[in-house]
């Protein structure tokens, strides 16, 4: 049996695809984006996270004890006076982590459904593809970045009910420079579900002078049009907290661009290639 490790389960979402959902955030991701809002998502392993009331310096936590949840990260997370840590991340075995998650089958099947987001989901494909398989009949959606090799993505695309994919820069070089990686392998991906009739949708995050041009957004539509299985483009303005929590997984947050200079949100582009478009 497949195992994973996720960092966190929202039940009744709303924003994470049609209706009412469970979405599961496997935690895990391959890009480095400048502007990523949960940072406790990028690594692969479970880790502490530190927040709420100051540090009293006491070190408690530094000295030895017997939890064995805790001996991988070498501190007590359990003995803070201030309640501080907590651990961000577990692994879970696929057909487990589905029965939890189909406790809720009923209101699932007649509401909504659940959504497989992350960090990456497609980082890790065993876990994720025996996991969509145990949640069947359930609605699902796919969020992805689609940053994985093209076998791996059409594996979990065919297990999906809805893909939500990003597009986050059309141009390889300043998708490198923004996320640590060229869009070649993403492009490949999409241009592969266009020609399918799985539904999909693209989400585009809107970054202030990083993919907000119009150069940009014109480009992005064009190569959307006239693909029958995209139901429409999300715009997703800048998030101005993105970067209040990294500091609690132990990261510094350096967006390099300018948080202040509102992003350019435009939908004409779309429009005008036939392509309906919203801004979340």
């Amino acid at each position: 049996m497949a195992s994973g490790v996720i960092f966190d389960i929202k039940e009744m979402s709303v924003n994470d695809g049609p209706g009412i959902r469970t979405t599961v955030f496997f935690k895990g991701c391959p890009l480095r984006c400048r502007w990523c809002h949960n940072p406790e998502g990028l690594s692969f392993e479970p880790e502490i996270k530190e927040s709420g009331l100051p540090c009293l310096g006491c070190g408690l936590c530094r000295q030895p004890c017997g939890h064995e949840d805790c001996r991988p990260f070498g501190r007590c997370l359990h003995i803070c006076p201030q309640g501080r840590l907590k651990q961000v991340g577990e692994r879970v075995e696929a057909s487990a982590l589905a029965d939890r998650i189909k406790r809720q089958a009923d209101f699932l099947l007649a509401n909504g459904g659940v959504t497989l987001s992350g960090g990456e989901p497609l980082a890790q494909p065993d876990f994720l593809i025996e996991l969509e398989r145990s949640l069947k009949p359930l609605h699902l959606a796919l969020e992805t970045s689609g940053q994985a090799p093209l076998p791996v993505f059409q594996a979990a695309c065919a297990l999906a009910d809805l893909v939500m994919i990003d597009i986050k820069h059309m141009d390889p070089g300043q998708h490198k420079r923004w996320t640590g990686a060229d869009n070649r392998r993403i492009l490949a991906n999409i241009a592969w579900l266009k020609a399918r009739d799985i539904p999909f949708i693209v989400r585009v995050p809107l970054i202030p002078g990083v993919n907000d041009s119009q150069e940009n957004l014109a480009a992005t539509a064009a190569f959307l049009a006239d693909v029958p299985a995209l139901r429409h483009v999300e715009l997703l303005p800048y998030n101005t907290l993105a970067g209040s929590k990294y500091a609690s997984v132990g990261r510094t947050y350096d967006p390099g661009f300018d948080e202040t200079r509102p992003p350019n949100i435009d939908c004409t582009p779309f429009a005008a290639r036939g392509i309906c478009c919203q801004v979340l």
